[in-house]
């Protein structure tokens, strides 16, 4: 398990939490977490949010500065399409990277005959140089003119000193050479020097520029989704953990039935019980999901969600066996509570959520299994846990767990000749038993019995050889 006191403001989540939220990537082909939010314009702005959403803040102190930052943002938007255009941006970052040849002399005939020589023999490279120079220009001069904008002397969060790092960075002396005009009306040898001064003497600090526009351009992204999507800003508290949320919804469902979250030292444990297609899978999703992108410091989709923000956040919903190092199913299950026990056995502030676990045995097993890791999630101080369950005999002894588990379910409708769920979340457990019911529904015995009556009947009327 990798240990998040290495980076204590970065959240702990593990490979398999990433892919049971679709965080980077789908498996269905659909599209993920990151491309939900991705709203950047640049290559490297899409590359510095994906390096965000692979590392969400744990720290309340970084959480609250990118709120603030993705509030000031929404607020002011229209300052935002101020900044260099994606044709600098991109055509600057081509340019530090492409191989050209460099004019470092110091001697003035040597430079001399160094560009006579680029424009002669090596025109492609030259025109590629202009090319580049322009760019980098462009980026230089959006910049300038972007960072002196009056309302952006209040930025906020994050934005503050990202932008005064801006401001340092485009006093460099090699830029005050840069023209607040195009170049390309420049001498061959003005816009080689130019080259030198740019590509050569200033390329670290090009590069530097240019990773602050792509953070600047990953926050604008955030804040761009987090708007669309009609997100709220969750708030940030102190003290024990808890959650609280009203109207949570998962953010990819068109027509979604919001509901709502209540975990506190009061109740750690939320016990989610109902039949399978009642929506208990999503559910979790929702809320681990939303949970995610408040410690990104984005908006959340509910009405309102209040949280604590936690060390490390488990989900185990999509386990598989591993034929090939001979992990059965059972036994993946257990490798997965055994992540969870080690942060929690570290005094780490988790948050896992378990998707009716211990299916691999027999009843038996999971019911005491699933009770044992109950009684002891329980007693865990700073830890708040979700668990859901077919096992509905579980209750007749949730009773004696310090009264720290709060039931919860969603049921089925079974009016009319099919069954309907309106996947609102009631208090207490289900006891529904609908597994007869979905196999008569979907044919499954009809098809079963069709097949057995056709062979009867096939024999009584085969007629009879002769002896």
């Amino acid at each position: 398990m990798p240990t998040s006191s290495t980076k204590p403001d970065l959240l702990g989540i593990d490979s398999h939490t990433f892919k049971d939220l679709e965080i980077l990537e789908a498996d269905t082909g659909d599209a993920s977490l990151f491309d939900f939010c991705n709203r950047t314009r640049s290559a490297g702005g899409a590359a510095a949010l994906r390096r965000r959403m692979q590392n969400p803040w744990a720290s309340a102190k970084r959480i609250d500065a990118t709120q603030q930052a993705i509030r000031f943002i929404t607020e002011q938007r229209a300052l935002f399409k101020e900044m260099p255009s994606v044709y600098a941006i991109e055509g600057t970052q081509a340019y530090l990277h492409e191989i050209l040849p460099s004019l470092d002399f110091r001697n003035q005939l040597e430079f001399a005959l160094g560009a006579l020589q680029v424009w002669i023999n090596q025109d492609s490279h030259y025109f590629s140089i202009v090319r580049g120079a322009q760019s980098a220009c462009r980026l230089i001069r959006g910049l300038r003119n972007f960072v002196v904008l009056p309302h952006l002397q209040k930025a906020t969060g994050e934005l503050g000193p990202l932008l005064r790092q801006l401001r340092v960075l485009l006093t460099r002396p090699n830029f005050r050479l840069v023209p607040d005009f195009d170049i390309g009306s420049q001498s061959t040898w003005r816009i080689l020097r130019l080259d030198q001064d740019l590509r050569v003497k200033e390329k670290d600090t090009l590069n530097r520029l240019l990773t602050l526009v792509y953070e600047l351009d990953a926050l604008v992204s955030m804040a761009d989704a987090s708007a669309e999507h009609g997100f709220v800003t969750p708030e940030i508290c102190t003290g024990p953990m808890q959650v609280k949320a009203e109207g949570l919804y998962h953010p990819y469902l068109t027509n979604p039935v919001a509901n709502p979250v209540s975990l506190n030292q009061q109740h750690r444990i939320l016990f989610l019980t109902g039949p399978n297609m009642a929506g208990k899978t999503t559910y979790l999703r929702a809320f681990a999901t939303a949970l995610y992108l408040a410690h990104l410091g984005m908006g959340v989709p509910a009405q309102s969600f209040r949280f604590v923000p936690v060390q490390w956040l488990f989900s185990s919903i999509s386990l598989a066996d591993d034929l090939r190092r001979g992990v059965s199913y059972f036994r993946a299950e257990a490798l997965r509570v055994k992540t969870v026990a080690e942060a929690v056995a570290q005094g780490e502030r988790v948050l896992a959520l378990m998707d009716e676990p211990f299916k691999g045995t027999n009843v038996k097993d999971a019911f005491e299994a699933s009770l044992a890791i109950l009684e002891r999630f329980s007693t865990r101080e700073n830890c708040l846990f979700m668990f859901s369950s077919h096992q509905i005999e579980l209750s007749d002894h949730l009773h004696r767990l310090h009264n720290q588990v709060d039931c919860r379910y969603f049921e089925a409708v079974e009016s009319g000749e099919r069954l309907h769920f309106d996947y609102q979340l009631r208090a207490g457990i289900s006891d529904q038993r609908l597994g007869m019911r979905v196999l008569r529904e979907e044919g499954i015995f009809d098809l079963l019995d069709r097949e057995v009556n056709q062979i009867a009947d096939s024999s009584q009327t085969e007629p009879l050889e002769n002896s």
